[in-house]
């Protein structure tokens, strides 16, 4: 292999005969797919669509990119792709810190898993060289006593550990791993696909010095990173010490989408509510913050670590993001910071995905009020929510139920209108009839419901690169693909979202091909995500999503009327659906033939390629 910034190495791990042998990487695959999230989708459906989630066949990919661990800024993200045990698609989760720098460090590109292991063990890396090691005394440990032990017996120097708790363990079906810092690769439940194989965690030993990927082009490396850097000091979210991301983290968003009246509340029955600022990021920066911390690489520091000092709720946690204040507080009805950092704390001991324990809560609570089940459970009560999420985690009683996902649950109460989820995964904190672009984004999101895929509200909301009406449904259809397909390819290059507020294509493009030696424009780089997205459905496709009701969002927001200063409005999925397939070139949600043809992705004869 011949591309800068690759380690040119991967671990393929088999747990039921407890091997593990060393590849080298397909490079046309490395240039056709870039890496991180795209490389890990094709080696997913080269496993085939078809398998089992909680099976061994299923592959367990945990992969990096050509900038992982560089001095790219913002390039210290780590990339979990399966098949999602929570919705049947495939799914990518994202993690920060330093856990993907060290892999690199380590002399290793992405670790590849499949079988189960008939005892619990967990995988240990250094100098290139990876090892199956005994974790039966830790098994039924929390996350942060797992990194305890590790930190115990390696030192804590140059020490990465990403882990499952005890969710994970229980294969609870949005259970997630946890790394060293509290950062999660929160979604999907790719800690269930983990605990069902008895992997509780990676380990790696590893030092910077010598072992950062080299670039290709160094002289030209060098200025594409000084002109990304210069993007991200300058850029109003981004400015370190001074842009929003960085004084406030990612709660900003919470008093902003707020006041436009595009924040779900008690199960999305609102987008709007007066409480919502007693658990927003300038509540949190007054009153409960004690540090910033920051990932390899990140001048931002968007992680705001806060503390309960005393009372019943006492905890130190990194920290209250905007997805899980909102999930756990608005959408529960429960304004209180000190309890929401309590349960948050609680999901990064037992390795829980904060978005869907909140919509977990909301569909009881829900149900509860309107009397479709007996089991109690009062909008607000922080205590009930701390003990069901224990139950959650180790699927006791109720917990049991919820540990399926909130789409199940509400199913099995004989409810299924409860549950706010596309495609088994509940919907994150922008209500989409105040912001119709995202509702898109949520009803096309290869992974289940998701913000993350193709970030609109950046346009809708903070006019980034340029401003949309976020309540004019004409026009989101293009506006989406163009997010989407720059966000796959940022994924795949493994360069932290928060970029995007202020880097383009054209920043992307220098700095890959100055790392790789290969030459891409800013076109390239869109046509790259455009082919992973279209690997992505592709996928889905064949594994059984292959209508046009499978891209759709729940009645609640196509029929009932936003609330706040979005009074009145519904999503108006009806243009915006149709537009977007008209630009994507699908019919009725499936990738023609023409066009995977067109992206390079099958051959002439309809095969893989």
């Amino acid at each position: 292999m011949n591309l800068g910034g690759f380690k040119n190495k991967e671990v393929v791990v088999d747990l039921s005969s407890r091997t593990i042998d060393y590849r080298t990487i397909n490079e046309a695959d490395a240039k056709k797919y870039i890496g991180g999230r795209g490389l890990g989708v094709k080696y997913v459906l080269d496993n085939g669509p078809d398998v089992e989630p909680l099976s061994p066949e299923n592959l367990l990919c945990i992969m990096t990119g050509p900038v992982t661990g560089s001095r790219s800024s913002m390039s210290g993200r780590l990339c979990v792709v399966t098949k999602s045990p929570l919705t049947g698609t495939v799914t990518d989760s994202h993690m920060g810190g330093w856990t993907a720098a060290r892999l690199k460090w380590a002399g290793v590109d992405n670790i590849l898993i499949k079988g189960k292991s008939d005892q619990p063990v967990y995988l240990y890396i250094e100098e290139g060289k990876a090892e199956l090691r005994d974790a039966s005394s830790l098994w039924g440990t929390s996350a942060r006593e797992f990194v305890k032990a590790m930190k115990d017996q390696y030192g804590e120097k140059d020490l990465s550990v990403m882990t499952i708790g005890q969710a994970g363990e229980n294969t609870v079906r949005f259970s997630c791993f946890i790394n060293e810092h509290d950062r999660a690769a929160g979604r999907g439940g790719t800690g269930a696909v983990a605990g069902y194989k008895k992997l509780k965690a990676i380990v790696i030993k590893a030092v910077q010095k010598g072992n950062m990927p080299a670039p290709k082009l160094e002289n030209e490396y060098k200025e594409a990173n000084k002109k990304a850097v210069k993007a991200i000091l300058d850029g109003g979210l981004t400015a370190p010490n001074k842009g929003g991301l960085s004084v406030y983290g990612t709660n900003v968003l919470t008093n902003i989408i707020n006041e436009v009246g595009a924040l779900p509340t008690k199960n999305s029955q609102f987008s709007h509510w007066e409480e919502a600022e007693k658990h927003s990021g300038e509540y949190v920066n007054t009153h409960l913050r004690v540090s910033n911390n920051t990932c390899h690489a990140c001048p931002v520091g968007c992680k705001i670590e806060v503390e309960v000092k005393d009372g019943k709720y006492k905890t130190r946690v990194e920290s209250i993001e905007f997805e899980s204040a909102w999930s756990l507080g608005s959408n529960c009805l429960l304004s209180d910071a000190e309890a929401i950092s309590y349960m948050i704390d609680q999901c990064n001991e037992y390795g829980l995905d904060t978005i869907e324990l909140g919509h977990a809560f909301s569909v009881t609570m829900e149900a509860y009020e309107k009397g479709i089940i007996s089991e109690k459970l009062n909008w607000g009560d922080a205590d009930a929510m701390i003990e069901l999420t224990r139950k959650i985690a180790l699927r006791e009683g109720l917990g049991g139920i919820l540990a399926e996902g909130p789409a199940r649950a509400a199913a099995h109460f004989g409810a299924p209108e409860l549950s706010m989820s596309v495609k088994g995964q509940s919907i994150p904190a922008y209500d989409p009839r105040g912001i119709q672009g995202i509702g898109l984004g949520y009803a096309t999101s290869n992974r289940g419901a998701c913000h993350l895929r193709g970030y609109t509200v950046a346009s809708e909301i903070a006019g980034i690169p340029e401003p949309t009406d976020r309540l004019k449904p004409e026009g989101k259809g293009e506006l989406l693909k163009v997010f989407q397909d720059m966000l796959a390819f940022g994924d795949s290059m493994n360069i932290c979202k928060f970029s995007s507020f202020s880097e383009n294509a054209e920043h992307y493009a220098e700095q890959y091909s100055a790392m790789t030696g290969i030459s891409l424009t800013a076109e390239d780089v869109m046509k790259a995500g455009e082919r992973i997205y279209n690997l992505e459905r592709y996928y889905n496709n064949l594994a059984g999503l292959n209508k046009r009701e499978d891209d759709f969002l729940p009645k609640r927001f196509t029929e009932e009327p936003a609330s706040g200063n979005s009074a009145g409005f519904v999503s108006r999925m009806d243009i915006m659906l149709e537009e977007y397939y008209q630009v994507r070139g699908w019919k009725d949600g499936v990738v023609t033939e023409e066009k995977l043809r067109e992206l390079g992705i099958i051959d002439h004869e309809g095969q893989l390629v």
